[in-house]
């Protein structure tokens, strides 16, 4: 099987909505509504199988040296499949052509993270996301996620 990844258009953001609102309405990723998708739709990556948008990922810039894997979601029917992998490999792909030098992401599957690199780090040490980002998330003071951090180069 060949994975056709590609950077997000326009016309995703209803599958991308489609498939983020299904994880949000588990509790395994933050809802974003499909004016913040078309907003940053920019920064998404998508797989696309039979013309059916299978995975999204998003890549966000903190600093010059930090960006976040976000919004890394795939259709139930195709875990396992290597789309989550191939995904995040695009985003880090992007991170480096940027120069961004480290890539965290706050998960709740810190082993799909660590297989592909990623260390569990204290969610104190990545301040750019916490005071930038999580002060205005619901969770902030009750926050369930695992830090996990890659240095790029």
């Amino acid at each position: 099987m060949t994975l056709s990844v590609r950077r997000a258009r326009t016309n995703d953001v209803p599958s991308i909505h489609q498939l983020l609102d299904y994880y949000a309405a588990r509790g395994q990723l933050l809802p974003r509504s499909p004016d913040e998708l078309t907003e940053h739709i920019s920064s998404f990556t998508v797989i696309n199988e039979a013309d059916n948008l299978t995975g999204c990922a998003a890549l966000e810039v903190f600093t010059e040296d930090l960006g976040e894997v976000r919004s890394l979601a795939v259709r139930d029917a195709a875990t396992g499949g290597g789309y989550g992998r191939a995904l995040v490999e695009e985003i880090e792909h992007n991170a480096r052509t940027i120069g961004l030098r480290r890539l965290m992401a706050l998960t709740y599957v810190p082993d799909f993270f660590a297989r592909l690199g990623y260390g569990v780090v204290a969610m104190n040490t990545l301040p750019e996301k916490v005071f930038g980002v999580c002060v205005t998330c619901p969770k902030f003071r009750c926050c369930d996620e695992i830090a996990v951090l890659k240095h790029l180069d």
